[in-house]
């Protein structure tokens, strides 16, 4: 997937309101600390147009909310921007006034640069005299490209989980980045949906390539035997659904005629796929080169209920031999 070709704004809507309140917690915090973050509601998108311009605008989250011990309600604007825009602050303003004038309400305007560029953006607008100061419009804003990835993966916080992505990382460490973030998935035992939403976000901005895939189970092989189980058990459902989704896709492209059965035999076959990619992965992460041998005998196993049985007892096994006896005992079903 190009660049153009994603969705940001879907990407990052999907991400903050599903996690709204931890968003202002953590780079927010005295705000966070005034509003009331038990009483938000997402209102509908906004549109606005600018005649001069030609444009069409869309904003992208706006929640209602209030502040603790306070009357009355306030609005949250944030807006995701994935691009360099000229008068970017000017555009805040107008946005700003749009809303203000429609609801009447105190306004929080938030932005968050997303880009892969560091640059000083202003947070600010204004119109000043010399004889008065008119306006003095003023903005949060987060440059997410300026944060340092290490200062956060000791949070529990799903949205610097999903933001490492975005922060600022040497390309030589990018491996590293995936590893910490898989880390927290595991700390923090976040319910199917929620974890899959932060792994779709973080693989569109930090997709790893085979090599460093390699490189990753190379270095999970380092690491304590329950923590690996823990971000293996949460791998296996990332792989299963990917390439199941994948030969479906490619099924129902590939011919008209007797589409339903090539989906169905597309997900099956991806799942298959899936559940003995994730076993040959656990068992070289666990065993190294020690377990080549066994590996190949995994393809072997294209029974999902034996697939299932396997991964159910391999996470728990002590030893190489034991996770042989296991594979060998469900390859032994279907020899006999």
């Amino acid at each position: 997937m190009t660049e153009n070709q994603i969705d940001h704004d879907r990407l990052f809507k999907e991400l903050l309101e599903s996690f709204f309140a931890e968003f202002m917690e953590l780079f927010f915090p005295e705000a966070a600390r005034s509003i009331d973050l038990t009483q938000i509601r997402f209102l509908q998108q906004e549109i606005f147009t600018d005649v001069a311009a030609g444009e069409r605008h869309e904003v992208d989250i706006l929640v209602e909310t209030r502040l603790k011990g306070q009357p009355g309600l306030i609005l949250v604007h944030i807006e995701p921007q994935s691009y360099v825009q000229k008068n970017f602050n000017e555009r805040m303003f107008v946005y700003f006034s749009r809303l203000y004038e429609k609801h009447r309400r105190k306004i929080l305007p938030v932005a968050v640069f997303g880009y892969d560029r560091v640059r000083d953006e202003p947070d600010s607008f204004e119109i000043v005299f010399p004889f008065l100061d008119v306006l003095n419009f003023r903005f949060y804003k987060l440059e997410l490209k300026k944060l340092d990835w290490r200062e956060y993966i000791h949070s529990d916080n799903p949205v610097a989980a999903a933001l490492l992505s975005k922060m600022g990382f040497r390309p030589g460490e990018r491996v590293r980045v995936k590893l910490e973030f898989l880390r927290m998935l595991a700390r923090m035992k976040l319910d199917p949906a929620r974890m899959e939403l932060l792994a779709a976000f973080f693989e569109t901005y930090l997709k790893l390539d085979r090599e460093e895939e390699e490189q990753l189970y190379r270095e999970l092989g380092k690491m304590d035997k329950k923590e690996v189980d823990a971000i293996m058990q949460i791998t296996t459902s990332w792989h299963e659904k990917g390439r199941a989704e994948g030969l479906a896709e490619g099924r129902a492209e590939g011919r008209a005629e007797g589409r339903a059965e090539g989906l169905a035999e597309g997900l099956v076959e991806g799942k298959i796929k899936a559940k003995q990619e994730v076993i040959c992965r656990y068992l070289a992460c666990r065993f190294g080169a020690d377990s080549a041998a066994i590996q190949e005998k995994v393809p072997q196993l294209t029974d999902m209920d034996a697939l299932d049985r396997v991964l159910d007892r391999l996470f728990v096994v002590g030893s190489l031999e034991e996770a042989r006896s296991i594979i060998w005992e469900e390859l032994s079903r279907f020899i006999q």
